[in-house]
């Protein structure tokens, strides 16, 4: 099966501005918790794919 795709460039979901601040709320979420604990690892994942500028 192949698929056709639009010519014209895709568009982010989120700007990048948008994602850091994502990184930094799921970061304030981080505790001893299960939920704390993956939390910290969504974010600290997310973070490794933003760009460094």
């Amino acid at each position: 099966m192949t698929g056709t795709y639009p010519d014209q460039t895709r568009q982010p979901l989120v700007t990048l501005d948008e994602a850091r601040h994502a990184v930094e709320l799921l970061l304030w979420f981080e505790d001893d918790t299960p939920e704390g604990h993956a939390a910290s690892e969504l974010a600290r994942t997310l973070a490794t794919r933003l760009p460094t500028d």
